[in-house]
This record gives structure tokens, C-alpha cells and sequence, in this order.
């Protein structure tokens, strides 16, 4: 049992805090009708959602289907490393930075292993997770943190765009040109074809879902409209679809939803952090991201500031940095470390060189800007 225990919290360390930070706030702050007003719904409903679709795009072989369509046709070593990096720097997009990653990490690792270029694993991988966390920042919905801070700022659309644009735009120039760090050899990539378990109507079915998704994101239908189609059209497909979403992170949500609210209405606590974030929104969050992850941070924030502009910079850019900087990071990491162990600390460090040397010329434009 106290292996299942430590086990569990290893796994889940974020959830675990986040859970007994909304226990001792409850303590502060005896439960009352106000607990009622915490929670944002928009962010919890919307991220389930668009997590189960993209869960049944994944089945269905979507993303794969366009990386090999892609990779197929590119002949040398730093085509292949600098598609890779786009796949995850747009998909992250649309799909999120965890879905690129887990799609597209273990299908570069697929083709490095063809080409038998283990030297090149640890940027390739660490320049894909990058562009992840990266390209993520420019839409509500490349991120969790971005879906909860659209939510809840009223920033429109294209202010929340132009907000975050010219970091997007520096990061994929500085992507394109640490591709070029990769030898120009030729190469020829076959690529096996993934498993599909779904039929070619079904692509219709989950994009529709999608866009539907995209829909309640703008506030054109109410999010109490999307959760019973998504569920009902999701387990009418397959009803193991639902359990694809992560519940940990909904939870975590959750729990600082309520210890925000709490810490809110506890006055010591809120006058600390105020006087913290007067004028430093943007390098408090990006410094705080570095310890416990930039959801977290963005949460935490939040719920002490309208400088929504700052935040939303500040958060992004945050994810860059230590490996738990954005859990999305994380992926990538279990992926590669499963398959080459002895490259774990060769990765730690390339990947940690090359985060901190995107976050400070992002910190920097941001203090030109």
C-alpha cells in the first residue's frame, strides 16, 4: 500500500499538492455558498471536450496520417528534423501541445531509429518539445493554461492573437535556425503505416466535433450544449473515448479553482501575493512556471490580477526552462528515456541548455516590448 502511495504521488505530484493546498484553504475559509462561484466551468468543460475528440482524431490515425504523408517525401536529415519541428509547432496549435508530443515524438524516434542517428535523438526531440510548448501559445486552444486565461480575461480573439504573436513569430525563427544546426545528409524515410481502427466516415464525425468545440470556445453555443453532444457522439463511436481525457489534470483544475478562491477571500495571503505581482505579472509567472509549471501558475495568478496581457506572455513563456516548466515537456521525456535509458542524462542537459537559451531571448523581447 505505501508503495501505491508514493507511486501514485510521483505520477501525480501536481494533483497531490494541488488537493492539499485546496484542503488547508477549506480550513481558512469554512465552506459556504461562495464556493459555488469558483469554479470555471468554460476552462473544466471545454478542456474535456476538446481532450476526448482529439483522443478519437488520435484513434482514427489523423495526425500520423499527415506526419508520414509529409516525412515520406523529404530527402535529407535537416528537412526531416525541421519537419518534425513545424509538425509539433503548428499541430500544438489545433491538437495542444500534449496531443503533438504524444503523436509526434514517438514517430521521430521511429525514424531516427531507421536512420540510426542516435546522436541527433536528444536535440531533435528537445527542439520538438519546444516547439510544442511554443507554437501552443498562440491559439485559446493550444494549451490548457491559454483555454482558462481566454475564459476568463475577455480578451477577444484577436487580442488575445496579437497579444502573444510576435513571441510565436521569434520562437519559430529561432526553431528554424537551430534546425539548421543538423547535418544536410540525405536520407529516404519509410515509414510503416499506423494502426487505424476506425472507418474513413468517422473523420467526418470527430472533425465536426471539433469544430463544434471551436465553436463553444468562441461563445457562439453554450458549453452546456456541448457536453452532452461531444459525450453522447464520442461513446456512440466508442465509449472508451471517455476515459482518454485526463482526469488529473481536470482535477487539479479542480483543486486550485478552490484554493484560489479561498486564498482570494483570506486576506494576508491575497495582499502578499498583490504586492508581489504589482508591475512583475510577466516575470512572476514565467519565474514561478520554473517551479511548479505554468497551468498551476497561470491558476494560481489569476485569481490575483486582471493584467491578463502579462500573464498570458508570462505563463507561455514560462513553460520554457526545467523540465517541469510545462508537464507537456514530460512526455517527451518518457518517451525517449523508454527507449535509449542511457541517453536520460544527455538529454537532461541538452534539453535544459537549449529551454533556458529560448527563455531569456523571449524574456528579453519581452522587456523591448
Amino acid at each position: 500500500m505505501g508503495r501505491r502511495i508514493v507511486s501514485f504521488f510521483k505520477e501525480e505530484t501536481v494533483l497531490c499538492v494541488s488537493a492539499a493546498l485546496a484542503i488547508v484553504s477549506c480550513f481558512l475559509v469554512p465552506p459556504d455558498v461562495g464556493y459555488a462561484d469558483y469554479i470555471n466551468w468554460d476552462t473544466i468543460v471545454v478542456l474535456f471536450c476538446l481532450m476526448t475528440v482529439t483522443a478519437g482524431l488520435s484513434r482514427l490515425g489523423v495526425f500520423r496520417a499527415l506526419a508520414e504523408g509529409l516525412l515520406h517525401r523529404l530527402k535529407s536529415q535537416r528537412a526531416v528534423t525541421l519537419s518534425l519541428i513545424a509538425l509539433c509547432f503548428f499541430g500544438s496549435m489545433l491538437i495542444t501541445n500534449d496531443v503533438a508530443l504524444i503523436t509526434f515524438v514517438p514517430l521521430a524516434i521511429l525514424i531516427l531509429d531507421l536512420e540510426g542517428r542516435d546522436d541527433g535523438l536528444c536535440l531533435t526531440v528537445t527542439l520538438m518539445t519546444v516547439a510544442a510548448n511554443l507554437g501552443s501559445m498562440l491559439t485559446p486552444i493550444g494549451n490548457p493554461q491559454n483555454l482558462y486565461l481566454y475564459s476568463v480575461s475577455g480578451l477577444s480573439l484577436g487580442e488575445f492573437v496579437v497579444t502573444v504573436a510576435p513571441y510565436a513569430l521569434l520562437s519559430a525563427v529561432l526553431l528554424a535556425a537551430a534546425a539548421l544546426l543538423v547535418k544536410n545528409s540525405p536520407v529516404q524515410v519509410e515509414i510503416t503505416g499506423g494502426e487505424r481502427k476506425m472507418g474513413r466516415f468517422d473523420l467526418v464525425w470527430f472533425t465536426v466535433l471539433f469544430l463544434v468545440c471551436l465553436l463553444a470556445v468562441a461563445k457562439v453555443i453554450s458549453i452546456w450544449l456541448l457536453l452532452p453532444v461531444v459525450v453522447a457522439a464520442a461513446a456512440v463511436k466508442d465509449w472508451r473515448l471517455l476515459l482518454k481525457p485526463d482526469y488529473s489534470l481536470l482535477a487539479t483544475f479542480l483543486c486550485f479553482f478552490v484554493f484560489i478562491g479561498n486564498m482570494g477571500r483570506f486576506e494576508p495571503f491575497r495582499n502578499a501575493v498583490l504586492s508581489v505581482l504589482e508591475g512583475h505579472v510577466l516575470i512572476v509567472s514565467a519565474l514561478l512556471s520554473q517551479v511548479i509549471s505554468n497551468v498551476p501558475a497561470a491558476l494560481l495568478l489569476g485569481g490575483f490580477t486582471t493584467e491578463w496581457r502579462e500573464l498570458l506572455v508570462g505563463v507561455n513563456i514560462g513553460g520554457l526552462g526545467t523540465l517541469i516548466a510545462s508537464m507537456a515537456s514530460l512526455i517527451s521525456y518518457k518517451h525517449l528515456t523508454r527507449r535509449a535509458p542511457e541517453l536520460k542524462g544527455k538529454y537532461f542537459v541538452t534539453f535544459t541548455l537549449w529551454n533556458v537559451g529560448f527563455l531569456i531571448a523571449l524574456l528579453v523581447l519581452a522587456l523591448i516590448l
